[in-house]
């Protein structure tokens, strides 16, 4: 008896330490940030490619920051490429909560209009004029209604870049533009835009551009050059036109009820790790401009600068949006004025 007990005894100290084994990948050790206990993990979900500088800056900076920092209090799990879902799908996921963080464009606009400020066409000179305008006051005004109205609260600005419009054939003129079947996103103000050019505008999601290309449903899109390397678009394209059209930035965002959860120290943790990978990204996407226009030059796309006549031509197509925005709403011509204040 006594030796059934003893074996009794032993195995189930053994499968104490196997329990105890397994669980331990869920439990913190740490008394860091979040105390003991389980560590919670934060799907951050966007639309770049893996080595975009956007999922680059995630990886280097966001999720080495908060991890570290945190003493694994906090896991950081991306989901590049739209792993998650198409803009629309993950952005609602952070909404709604099955996602806890995300990076989207301006899609949030249809419902706050000052979140569509930023890319209204023309607007901004150059990436330090953008940084001290979406990093100042004016940011914060633009996302003032971000938690209230959509349960999300703003993080940072980070970039996607200037908009040029890629094609499978010259864009030199005006004239160009006519019949010119272009993909855009389905937003009003870029599909206006693209309507007051001349082109013929499919709106799609970003996961269906290169197929859309491919099979040539349509002739060309407009994003960043980092966009047009990244996601393997100059294979199916042969030129592109230096339009600088539109400023099209990113916004970190979480779920405010998982950031409600987070304790003062997480969150300021989450904070600062989102600034400092947004400015890095910022970095890493102005600094790539040369590199990414010579890699596509390698690789057969030719590159088309607007002469200064062709540049005029087009602000000035585009001139009755703004006449729309002005007289929809009151404040909107004051904001442009202060925008291009910070210019100087």
């Amino acid at each position: 008896m006594k030796k059934i007990l003893s074996v009794v005894s032993g195995l189930a100290l053994s499968a104490s330490f196997i329990l105890s084994a397994c669980g331990g990948t869920e439990q913190s050790s740490s008394n860091g940030a979040g105390g003991e206990g389980t560590a919670k993990t934060i799907k951050v979900a966007h639309y770049f490619a893996e080595d975009h500088p956007q999922n680059i800056a995630l990886k280097e900076k966001f999720k080495k920051i908060v991890e570290e920092e945190s003493n694994g209090s906090l896991k950081v799990n991306i989901f590049p490429n739209s792993t998650l879902g198409a803009e629309k799908e993950f952005y609602d996921g952070v909404r709604n909560g099955t996602i806890e963080m995300g990076i989207p464009g301006l899609i949030m606009q249809a419902d706050i209009p000052k979140m569509a400020v930023p890319e209204w066409p023309f607007l901004f000179e150059d990436f330090d004029h953008v940084k001290a305008v979406l990093n100042g006051p004016i940011g914060e005004e633009l996302t003032a209604d971000l938690e209230k109205e959509h349960g999300v609260i703003p993080l940072a600005w980070s970039a996607n870049g200037f908009r040029m419009f890629s094609s499978n054939k010259p864009i030199e003129s005006m004239e160009d533009f006519q019949g010119l079947r272009i993909r855009m996103p389905n937003i009003p103000n870029y599909i206006e835009l693209g309507k007051l050019l001349g082109a013929n505008v499919t709106p799609l999601p970003i996961s269906e551009v290169f197929t859309a290309l491919e099979q040539q449903v349509v002739d060309g899109q407009d994003n960043p050059i980092a966009t047009l390397r990244a996601s393997g678009w100059y294979e199916v394209q042969s030129d592109v036109l230096e339009s600088k059209h539109m400023f099209s930035p990113n916004i970190y965002i979480i779920n405010s009820t998982f950031w409600n959860s987070l304790s003062k120290e997480q969150q300021e943790i989450i904070k600062r790790a989102s600034k400092e990978a947004a400015e890095y990204e910022f970095e890493l996407l102005e600094k790539s401009y040369e590199e990414d226009k010579k890699f596509l030059e390698e690789h057969g796309i030719t590159f088309t600068e607007p002469t200064e006549a062709f540049s005029s031509e087009m602000e000035k197509a585009v001139q009755p949006l703004y006449d729309e925005i002005f007289e929809t709403y009151d404040w909107a011509e004051d904001l442009v004025e202060r925008i291009k204040a910070e210019a100087n």
